[in-house]
């Protein structure tokens, strides 16, 4: 039940901080945050684990936040793109 909560928390912390980077704040609400910031995670960890770095999963640590913001912030670029819109 933990980790669910920690994926949730990280999640929703890690899509906010991304919109806000990506700029796209003002048109994702907390479950979009959310859902890009848990897939962000895998995606930023499937990324990170390229250059051969390990990152602790399910545990709420400053490396997993990044890796996180990191990914949701690539997801997000790659749904700008792919939508052609300046807005996710």
């Amino acid at each position: 039940m933990w980790s669910i909560i920690v994926w949730i928390i990280v999640g929703a912390l890690a899509g906010w901080i991304a919109s806000k980077i990506m700029k796209t704040d003002e048109s994702m609400g907390a479950v979009a945050n959310i859902v890009v910031g848990i897939i962000g995670a895998f995606l930023g960890g499937w990324l990170v684990g390229l250059f051969g770095i390990e990152i602790a999963e399910g545990e709420f640590n400053v490396p997993s936040i990044l890796t996180a913001i990191l990914g949701a912030v690539v997801l997000i670029a790659i749904l700008k793109a792919v939508t052609g819109r300046r807005r996710v």
